[in-house]
């Protein structure tokens, strides 16, 4: 199946994996395209802790613990442990009303005020940076 972004053209990578995880979700039973505003709270606050626990099991795939010498590092396991991150990061943007393009747009802001910061020394946080992300003036 061939996918299309809003725009007509042909999915990359992330917009085709947008688009999969839509159709699953959907499957599922939750349809962000429906949800009011409680329902998507809700659901942010559901993949936020599914994304924790993700998060605890890649750790539980490095060998962490300072006092034990039997761990090895499941590599194979760590990668599975970051796609399923991918899932639900996916799923919160997406609940967020958020697409692929947004994504990636919003990314690539993030980006821009990120290398300024480094370029500025980075000595001290100021969200205020971030704020120009939505208002158009770190474009």
């Amino acid at each position: 199946m061939e996918y299309l972004t809003r725009r007509g053209q042909k999915m990359g990578n992330l917009n085709e994996m947008f688009a999969l995880q839509k159709e699953l979700n959907k499957r599922i039973g939750v349809d962000t395209d429906t949800m009011n505003e409680e329902q998507r709270i809700q659901w942010i606050l559901n993949y936020t802790r599914a994304l924790g626990q993700e998060q605890a099991e890649l750790i539980d795939s490095v060998p962490w613990k300072w006092w034990a010498k039997y761990q090895q590092f499941d590599v194979e396991n760590a990668k599975i442990e970051i796609v399923d991150m991918f899932h639900f990061l996916i799923s919160l943007a997406q609940t967020a009303g958020m697409d692929a393009d947004d994504v990636f747009d919003l990314y690539t802001k993030k980006m821009k005020v990120n290398h300024e910061r480094q370029d500025s020394g980075y000595k001290k946080k100021n969200e205020e940076d971030n704020k120009k992300i939505f208002a158009g003036q770190n474009a």
